[in-house]
């Protein structure tokens, strides 16, 4: 499969054997709790589907002009992988093994900055090759530090433009029918900014930690509304007994 234009020429073809996919360090010790918490919710609210995949650092793959190039986004949504998994398991080829990203992300690094890049010449800059190469339709690009999320969404023009946040700082995402924004709080003993999703009716989906809290909130109020029914009867009871009338159990 070929796509063209005056400057390259992009081939969906799948890897060689022999290709080397480079193991890059993590840059930043809350990169995979943040990209887990992001796809934990999504599981957990029936948003993931069995065939769709949620990776973290893990290949994308196009070949440009003859040579391949790769990038791992620190998160994606793929909508759906087309092959048996034993193949995609590093990496994979977007119409051939697999439908393009609905949503990368990447999380501000100290390293690199290379988030921005817009280099066509190769090996091509992350947003040129996911803007020009892969045309994945919502980029996102996250500063854990500072909580500023930046989304870009692909125009009429193919390009990117950056998009306004909604009144509570949330970007629609309409390929997933859901909000993505920015949370403040603990997770796994790391306090911070967290990147969270809200459904339409602005309900936040929440993790697993949190629905079991939720669950014991649930049950402690139904102990306590049991507990006051019966202190209720109890005294009901205790005032039948003084007008001589015995309560029937």
């Amino acid at each position: 499969m070929l796509a063209t234009n005056s400057n390259y020429t992009i081939a969906w073809e799948k890897l060689p054997d022999d290709f080397v996919l480079l193991d890059d360090p993590v840059d930043n010790i809350n990169q995979p709790a943040l990209a887990a918490a992001l796809t934990e919710s999504l599981q957990l609210a029936g948003q993931l589907p069995d065939n769709a995949l949620t990776p973290t650092n893990y290949g994308i793959c196009a070949t440009i002009n003859g040579k391949i190039s790769v990038k791992a986004p620190d998160w994606a949504y793929i909508p759906q992988i087309s092959v048996d998994r034993d193949e995609v398991v590093r990496s994979y080829t977007p119409r051939l093994q697999g439908e393009i990203p609905t949503l990368v992300l990447e999380f501000l690094s100290d390293t690199e900055g290379g988030e921005y890049s817009s280099k066509a010449s190769y090996p091509p800059g992350k947003f040129f090759f996911y803007e020009q190469i892969l045309q994945v339709p919502n980029y996102g690009i996250f500063d854990p530090e500072s909580g500023i999320l930046e989304l870009y969404r692909l125009g009429d023009s193919k390009k990117y433009q950056l998009q306004p946040a909604s009144e509570q700082g949330r970007f629609w995402i309409p390929e997933m029918q859901l909000f993505l924004g920015v949370w403040q709080g603990n997770r796994e003993n790391l306090q911070g900014y967290w990147l969270r999703w809200w459904d339409e009716q602005g309900n936040l989906l929440l993790w697993g930690a949190e629905l079991v809290a939720q669950e014991r909130q649930r049950a402690e109020e139904e102990r306590l509304r049991a507990e006051e029914e019966r202190q209720r009867a109890d005294r009901l009871a205790a005032q039948l007994r003084a007008a001589g009338i015995e309560p029937v159990e």
